[in-house]
């Protein structure tokens, strides 16, 4: 007789992996993210769990989201997009952003999750936030001395991100080269910064860039404005402002995540071999 019983929690292989955190682009939501990785995710699962964390601001659907995903709503945004978006202060910007992403660690522990968070993947305005967190993450260490209280990531995969990075460090003065997180970020950074960055981020990373992205420039000025080149990697495709699902393409890009991965200790070699063999 077959059972039907739903299988137990133990049964998900991912469950002890180390951990990405995974933040969708504005005027979407995580349940419509994950769906554009379901091949980035599955070929990343040997090694590593994703977890889709979802922006707390309310937002229109993003471009070309509604043609495939209309019923999929309600849709979020990480940050404001124009002038008419809801004025919202810097410091509630931070606290909502921040409770975001804890909600979303807190809730895979709760599904028996107990992999190391070591790294972060975000895709367009997501992809400003993981850079953002790097930010705050180095200039803690850096300026303070200390670790903050947030997993200390080793890496981050950015996938059409563009500039300028927000502050996400509450109650202190924005740093040289950010905005505010209460700022209107898709116009900010149609100007050269006119207060460069003092220090360049230098955790590990990988800048994705499609060829057919009407945006690449601004994808690549976010690459030369706010990062060490010696820790940078870069890969282009040919493909627009959207997550790959070709084989071929997400190959590629997968073998560049564990190369970086191992580099940067996320990963060990021995793990890599065992399941390649």
């Amino acid at each position: 007789m077959m059972n039907y019983e739903t299988p137990s929690p133990s049964a998900d292989p991912t469950l002890h992996k180390p951990r990405i955190l995974c933040l969708h682009g504005g005027g979407t939501n995580a349940r419509i993210f994950r769906a554009q990785c379901r091949v980035l995710e599955r070929s990343l699962s040997p090694y590593f769990r994703l977890c889709y964390a979802e922006a707390p601001f309310p937002s229109k659907p993003g471009p070309d989201v509604v043609s495939v995903y209309k019923s999929y709503g309600p849709f979020k945004a990480w940050l404001r997009w124009s002038p008419e978006d809801p004025h919202r202060d810097a410091t509630s910007a931070i606290e909502r952003i921040q409770c975001s992403l804890l909600d979303a660690m807190a809730e895979d522990d709760e599904k028996g999750a107990t992999g190391e968070w070591v790294g972060l993947l975000g895709f367009s305005q997501g992809a400003k936030i993981c850079a953002s967190l790097l930010y705050m993450q180095q200039f803690s260490r850096d300026v303070f001395g200390i670790d903050t209280d947030w997993p200390q990531f080793r890496f981050a995969v950015l996938l059409a991100g563009r500039g300028p990075l927000v502050s996400l460090i509450p109650d202190m003065p924005v740093p040289h080269g950010l905005v505010p997180a209460s700022a209107v970020t898709t116009t900010a950074v149609e100007e050269k910064l006119r207060f460069p960055m003092l220090d360049l981020i230098r955790i590990p990373t990988i800048h994705y860039h499609g060829l057919k992205d009407p945006n690449i420039q601004l994808h690549r000025r976010l690459l030369h404005e706010y990062f060490d080149k010696r820790y940078v990697r870069v890969q282009e495709w040919e493909g627009g402002h959207r997550i790959p699902i070709k084989t071929k393409d997400v190959n590629r890009l997968v073998e560049e995540i564990i190369d970086m991965a191992i580099q940067s200790r996320a990963l060990s070699r021995f793990e890599c071999d065992y399941f390649n063999i």
